[in-house]
């Protein structure tokens, strides 16, 4: 008999599908994840504001299984009941993935100053650079994160997918702005452009414009129609603005309403860029359930949106940030001394939110090469917020915000296995979170992405 002879029958199109492509259509999909036992660790918890010592945490098909003291773990184990992978963390801390609520992924490196950004470098250039933005928004212990103007649909699916390596992400798709609001970025000597109108399409960056309610309403149902699954509204001028102050409210009151009506109708919401008290009453007197920035927050208009349950979301790293060399020369003098006004009120107005009640959430505003500086929020912050308030900021708050409460931010039996490993205790100093040589490793859906530990590689696979 000849080798020809002895071989094996010829390959079917079934067995070549089963035994090359297990996944035909999509053969980037990762297989299930590695059912690992976290021992020894020290669990994080910003619901009660404490610590538990010598447990341990099993992950399955990306969710936490089960939590419980080591000791009992072990012993499970030691009858035969337990096949996860053992992990000795020797007794370093495990906390909640992190939530950034306020970021900007497609505002990306590799130019000078904003306004080139987006507007120097082609489209599908910006795409490729997207993917090294939100690569290292993870490895910074980032797991979820909510784009407030730029991500798209296909982004946020690749990432899903593992396509892409990156933090959940939740998107407002383009923010909506008025003609002349924050969101219009032409300066007074251009002629209309007919690609930024809103029932003609839109252009790359962060915002489209849209003018009266048939507009407004149209744009909120079209940005949900490509993925959105909340909507963002310039409601105030803003520090890039050159045609428009701080103080400013945008959009007129039945404009507001119809774009919040419309985004109720799709279950969702509307947050709002507002910095003035004026804007910010204007966005939430009409339907607005969320606030960015809010530099200028007085107790008056803190007490009111504590009273409508509004989330607060100050984002006081990008401003910090401009004031660094070279990035204090992106931006032109009349910008800078906004930034300077709004930097020394931020603070002001975190304690003003902390004291009425409001619940305060995480976010960080850094836009292209300010990127790396996200951490350093959590530092900027513990000027005026305990360590407990600012775990919570980045936590349980704004997952009570995006409607993943029961899932994201905690650690417990159900929710998503999204964890951080830290070297250092966060509700003893949040300042932790400020040094990534602290971050030992962080973990998304029960996979490894990122690890400074031996006894737990990194278990996403990275194929050229």
């Amino acid at each position: 008999m000849t080798r020809l002879d002895a071989a094996e029958p010829p390959a079917t199109p079934e067995s070549v599908e089963s035994g090359i492509m297990p996944n035909y259509d999509k053969p980037w999909l990762l297989p299930p994840q590695t059912r690992y036992r976290l021992d020894n660790v020290s669990i994080v918890d910003p619901v009660e504001g404490n610590v538990t010592e010598n447990s341990s945490v099993t992950l399955c098909d990306g969710r936490i299984l089960s939590v419980r003291r080591t000791e009992d773990a072990l012993a499970q184990a030691a009858a035969g009941g337990d096949v996860a992978l053992p992990i000795d963390l020797q007794g370093l801390y495990l906390c909640p993935g992190l939530i950034d609520a306020h970021v900007h992924v497609t505002a990306t490196p590799g130019e000078q100053g904003l306004k080139n950004t987006y507007k120097a470098i082609p489209a599908s250039m910006n795409n490729y650079r997207t993917t090294y933005v939100v690569r290292e928004m993870l490895a910074r212990g980032f797991t979820t994160v909510r784009d407030c103007g730029g991500a798209d649909e296909a982004l946020k699916q690749a990432i899903r997918e593992w396509l892409i390596v990156g933090p959940r992400l939740l998107i407002a798709g383009h923010a909506l702005s008025q003609t002349g609001g924050h969101g219009d970025q032409r300066d007074s000597h251009q002629d209309d452009d007919p690609t930024t109108r809103c029932c003609a399409g839109h252009k790359a960056g962060i915002s489209r414009l849209c003018d009266g309610t048939t507009e407004c309403m149209t744009a909120v149902r079209d940005e949900i129609r490509k993925g959105a699954d909340f909507i963002k509204i310039m409601a105030g001028g803003g520090v890039s603005s050159k045609l428009n102050n701080l103080g400013h409210a945008q959009f007129l009151p039945e404009e507001v309403s119809v774009i919040a009506r419309t985004a109720a109708s799709f279950d969702t919401y509307v947050t709002a860029h507002a910095y003035s008290n004026r804007a910010m009453r204007h966005a939430v007197e009409n339907g607005a359930r969320g606030i960015e920035h809010g530099n200028f927050l007085d107790a008056e208009t803190a007490e009111y949106l504590a009273s409508k349950d509004v989330y607060f979301t100050p984002t006081l790293a990008t401003y910090h940030t401009l004031m660094k060399s070279p990035f204090d020369r992106w931006i032109n003098n009349d910008s800078m001394e906004k930034n300077i006004r709004v930097m020394q009120s931020g603070i002001q107005s975190l304690q003003v939110a902390e004291k009425a009640g409001l619940t305060v959430c995480f976010g960080t505003d850094l836009m292209a090469s300010m990127q790396p500086f996200q951490n350093n929020e959590f530092s900027i912050r513990a000027a005026v917020q305990s360590n407990l308030s600012i775990l919570r900021s980045a936590t349980i708050n704004p997952a009570k915000m995006m409607n993943l409460g029961d899932e994201l931010g905690r650690i417990a039996e159900g929710f998503c296995a999204d964890l951080v490993i830290l070297k250092g205790n966060p509700l003893a100093d949040i300042r932790v979170l400020d040094d990534p040589q602290n971050i030992k490793a962080v973990i998304k859906e029960g996979r490894v992405t990122s690890s400074q530990l031996p006894q737990l590689p990194p278990d996403v696979p990275c194929k050229s």
